[in-house]
């Protein structure tokens, strides 16, 4: 992991193409502004590893059976 420190109004660049900026700061708050092309998906991690979850949940045995019978 890489650890920076960086000022309200300062910013990060990762892969030439995506922003991370920092806002404002209150306390142990910190508010950050992400810019990224549309295609780059951008979550919270504690909602991507909800959606993991729920795509994990949604493979089933019985909906791996349902695509043999497709196939």
């Amino acid at each position: 992991m890489l650890a920076l420190t960086r000022k309200k109004g300062e910013s990060i660049i990762i892969n030439n193409n995506i922003e991370i900026s920092i806002l404002e700061m209150r306390g142990d708050q910190v508010k950050m502004g992400i810019s990224a092309p549309k295609e780059v998906p951008v979550y919270r991690k504690e909602v991507y590893l909800q959606i993991q979850e729920e795509n994990k949940a949604a493979i089933t045995a019985e909906s791996l059976e349902a695509l043999k019978n497709i196939l």
